[in-house]
């Protein structure tokens, strides 16, 4: 400021004050840093307009086009007359499900959005995150399901799952087009396209493959992409997006081999549903605004089922969970008839740590199944300790002796290298360790602060190995930070993780007893032998399923607050944990598995295609049913006990640790695909629902839900509870309340039920009727009047149970907070 004073003497007043605003205006302009934002305007979206359908005849395709070009234009139009000229730029406009668009902004520029007549929100973008061989089986899919539907060459046929994710690799067998087991449905619903560009040519959409499309404008502005990893194509360079495809939909029968081992061969739950791809996932960054747009053309092409196993970083901060521009473009593709199955999030086992909200979205947890690939460490004492590492056994089948060396006894004493743990104790850098002394030896590595803090890693270790000539490597544990969490990874030399403390004092133990030192304590002869044994064999023991430590858990949220909401979170349990699926060998974001085209990966990114992949073959048997039939007998043919008969478990913070687990852990239970497709009575619920539903929410701002949506608030509920979902949560049960649930029969007989329930603790709850009986597509409501008998300091939990005489069971999951009498 004062440079302009200096050079404004002699000017009026008026002239100077001009000056330095205008000057201090440019100042501000380069000083504030732009934000992506997403933008929701007032108007129908192509999707709900007069038009019947999204998917229309040509008759009405060119009205659809001029309403997609006239909703663009206006969103340029709005932004050219609001913003100043080279204050922003326009990312996306969405016009299909929503009409709105995102921008890149300031601050500032943003706030004038904001005040702007026929402006419904604004939000800031909060960037996104990624949330077989063995699960059909595990989940009865060949006798069951698969062989209602003609087995494993029919199953899916027909349904299109649309995955917005990281891309796919079209070169994967597991998404090969085979000419001579030709799809007998055209999809006369679905018309996407095809997108080529690097790595993705126009043959990658095969049939299998039936449309690919990327979506970079939110990616491009938010950071500067790597060309030599963020194609801007299809094309996945990551491998997330071709695994939790392939889990849903890959090809049956695909063998998985990883450094030149069988581990078995890998078919897709639904193995004849065709592909959908909208890639918004990019190894440097991701963003709401491409994952919306990808979300808003997948429906416009008519893409049966949504997989989402990516979801947002947290909460809103400055609008409901329920409110965001990410939950309500999944309403208004629910609104399009397309069931949303997300991924719960890896935050567990935090409470409240889901980060799919709504009632209208599948919310998936993951589970562990009984597959378990153990592997062992033979000492020179004879001791056997057990551990994981999927590779092979050192030299000589195992049982030839290799001299153990551990790694601080075999660093440079002439080095120069940072005397710490990385460099000191955790195989990381084969530079500082002497040659002859680790040259055909099994080395220990120490589990410490690096690998503590995901500074370290298993990459590292095998880069030392192969650059030293080590015949293999053991990670042991480190008292300093106990037991830690040792998952299979295949190893391209023998290796093996020891994560227990005891087991690896135990090691240590015999090793200081065999290693001669000298005065100074160096180490001058190493006596300790030990092998490593074949890792890379399956077994199938134990309890599962078993909730993953890390998949997020309820109760479900209505703010960043984290204000408890009426509604069940997760939905469903489906298996998460050590998944076998396709790869990109590229591996951009995971350097371990660089080269492979099959990848074992843990999370609710993979039990979420799971779902996704079962609702395709329910939606195949069942192909009137709505969405929300679906998600219905997903829930309420669900399982709460494990496979030897015990109620479900779940992971704690602790390693090796079991909890009896809720439903705030697993939701309704662990899935069922054979019931789930003949579940005897479903519960629907529609858009007005939903609408109804927001409306309910306590001290909800009803101008905030039609700025939203675009609806009145014309018929809350009483309640939110009131929602007519498969499962009744109450968060703040003060005296009683009756609660309505109405089913449909959607069984081909009539049918009577008899009504029982358990009430949740310190509850007592009266149903009426306690029977009926239903005709085919006849309808039933039944009364739950809930009263409080003693206060309870958390939830507790119950069913309704639902017994036809027909043999179907029907559950409904009870999750109450009684706070006062």
């Amino acid at each position: 400021m004062a440079k302009v004073i200096a050079v404004s003497i002699g000017l009026p007043l008026m002239a100077v004050i001009l000056i330095s605003m205008f000057m201090a205006a440019i100042t501000c302009l380069k000083e504030e840093e732009r934000s992506i934002y997403l933008v929701l305007m007032e108007g129908d979206a192509l999707a709900f307009t007069q038009q019947p359908s999204i998917h229309q005849h040509s008759s009405n395709r060119e009205a659809s086009k001029t309403h997609a070009k006239h909703l663009i234009s206006s969103h340029d139009l709005f932004l050219q007359t609001t913003l100043d000229t080279g204050s922003y730029n326009k990312l996306h406009s969405y016009k299909n499900i929503i009409n709105g668009f995102s921008v890149h902004t300031t601050p500032s520029q943003a706030e004038r959005l904001k005040s702007k007549p026929g402006v419904k929100l604004v939000e800031k973008d909060r960037g996104v995150k990624r949330m077989t061989t063995y699960t059909p089986e595990f989940l009865s899919l060949p006798k069951g399901i698969w062989a209602q539907e003609g087995g494993e060459t029919n199953a899916g046929e027909g349904v299109v799952i649309g995955f917005v994710d990281s891309g796919i690799n079209p070169f994967h067998p597991s998404f090969a087009y085979d000419p001579m087991l030709p799809f007998k449905s055209n999809l006369s619903r679905f018309e996407g396209a095809c997108i080529t560009g690097p790595l993705f040519p126009p043959t990658s959409c095969n049939g299998k493959i039936v449309a690919a499309r990327y979506f970079s404008a939110g990616a491009e502005a938010a950071a500067t992409l790597d060309p030599s990893k963020d194609f801007l194509s299809p094309y996945d360079a990551d491998g997330h997006g071709s695994h939790v495809a392939s889990i849903a939909a890959g090809n049956a029968g695909v063998p998985v081999v990883v450094n030149s081992f069988s581990y078995g061969k890998a078919s897709g739950i639904a193995p004849r549903a065709r592909i959908a791809v909208y890639k918004a996932m990019y190894p440097s960054v991701a963003t709401l605004a491409d994952v919306i747009a990808a979300i808003d053309h997948a429906v416009l092409d008519g893409v049966d089922i949504l997989s989402l196993s990516v979801g947002p970083n947290g909460p809103p901060e400055d609008t409901l969970t329920f409110l965001s521009m990410f939950d309500i473009s999944l309403l208004f593709a629910r609104k399009a008839g397309v069931l949303v199955v997300q991924a719960a999030g890896n935050n567990g086992p935090a409470s409240s740590s889901v980060v799919s909200f709504s009632p209208w979205s599948v919310t998936v947890a993951a589970s562990t199944t009984n597959r378990r690939y153990p592997s062992s460490l033979v000492l020179g004492n004879g001791a056997v300790l057990s551990g994981v590492g999927l590779s092979g056994p050192s030299f000589g089948n195992g049982s030839v002796w290799h001299k153990l060396v551990l790694a601080k006894d075999a660093v440079k004493k002439s080095g120069t290298s940072p005397k710490t743990e990385e460099y000191i104790e955790e195989c990381q850098h084969p530079e500082v360790l002497d040659p002859h002394i680790v040259l055909g030896s099994i080395i220990i590595c120490t589990f410490s602060g690096g690998f503590y803090n995901a500074t370290s890693t298993l990459a590292g270790i095998i880069g030392t190995v192969k650059a030293l000539g080590l015949e293999g490597f053991v990670l042991v544990a480190n008292p300093r930070y106990g037991d830690y969490i040792a998952e299979p990874m295949p190893f391209a030399f023998s290796g093996i993780l020891i994560p227990r403390v005891e087991d690896a004092k135990a090691i240590l133990k015999y090793y200081e007893e065999k290693t001669k030192r000298n005065k100074k304590g160096n180490a001058r002869e190493f006596g300790a032998l030990a092998a490593v044994g074949e890792g890379r064999l399956a077994s199938f023991t134990g309890r599962s399923p078993i909730v993953s430590r890390f998949s997020s858990r309820g109760p479900d949220i209505i703010d960043h607050k984290k204000h408890v909401a009426d509604v069940l979170k997760p939905d469903i349990l489906a298996p998460g944990h050590q998944i076998w699926a396709a790869w990109a060998p590229i591996s951009a974001s995971e350097p371990f598995f660089r080269g492979n085209s099959f990848a074992l990966l843990s999370g609710t990114s993979m039990s979420t295609p799971h779902v996704a992949g079962i609702a395709a073959l329910m939606k195949q048997h069942n192909p009137s049913w709505t969405p929300s039939m679906i998600a219905s007998a997903i829930s309420t043919t669900s399982s709460k006990y494990d496979h030897l008969g015990q109620p479900i478990m779940a992971e704690g913070y602790e390693v090796n640790t079991l909890l009896p687990a809720t439903p705030f852990d697993y939701g309704s239970g662990f899935v069922n695909p054979s019931r789930a497709v003949d579940p005897g009575l479903v519960l629907s619920s529609d858009y007005a629902d939903f609408i109804s539903f927001l409306c309910s929410l306590p001290d909800v701002d009803t101008d905030a839900v039609v700025a939203a949506t675009g609806e009145q608030c014309n018929h809350p509920f009483a309640y939110p509870f009131s929602l007519n979902l498969p499962s009744v949560t109450v968060s703040a049960l003060r005296g009683s309340v009756s609660v309505r649930r109405t089913f449909t029969n959607v069984g081909n007989t009539t049918e009577t039920y008899l009504a029982t329930v358990r009430p949740p603790n310190g509850t007592d709850i009266c149903l009426h009727p306690t029977w009926f009986t239903l005709t085919p597509q006849g309808t039933q409501d039944l009364d739950i009047h809930i009263s409080v008998v003693q206060p309870m300091q958390n939830f507790t939990f119950g069913e309704i149970v639902l017994t036809g005489n027909l043999n179907h069971i029907v559950r409904i999951t009870l999750s109450v907070f009684a706070i006062s009498v």
